[in-house]
């Protein structure tokens, strides 16, 4: 980033990390309780039933739809903290990778004699034998 806000990157970052450090206990405490606590299965089976399950968290009682979101909520806390992980790992290397061909070679950016670019692309010939 450029410009005032430069160090808004990290700070958000900093955030996002503090936010998933606080509601990560909450949220595994949530998913086991509703993995095995609970009165019983309750009265509704009805799986997708948004209401059923708003009653059943409501009295205390254990509904399919609960339990499916309370073990999916742990693994999205995973995927945020591993996407926040690497953006982290991402800013770290500052210095931005070559832009010319492997080899050293002359600048991949630079046109031809007949004006088209040129690209990193090789082509790979492959022969599979049976």
């Amino acid at each position: 980033m450029s410009g005032a806000h430069s160090d808004i990157g990290p700070e958000l970052r900093r955030l996002a990390q503090a936010i998933l450090d606080g509601i990560d206990p909450a949220v595994r405490t949530a998913a086991a309780l509703t993995a095995g606590g609970g009165v019983g299965t309750g009265k509704c089976q009805q799986v997708w039933c948004p209401v059923c399950a708003l009653a059943a968290l409501a009295t205390g009682e254990q509904h399919p739809l609960l339990t499916v979101i309370a073990d999916h909520s742990i693994a999205l806390l995973e995927v945020v903290r591993g996407i926040v992980n690497d953006v982290n790992d991402i800013n770290r290397s500052t210095e931005p990778p070559p832009d010319g061909p492997p080899g050293g070679g002359p600048d991949a950016g630079a046109p031809e004699g007949d004006g088209t670019v040129k690209t990193r692309y090789q082509p790979i010939p492959v022969t599979v034998e049976e």
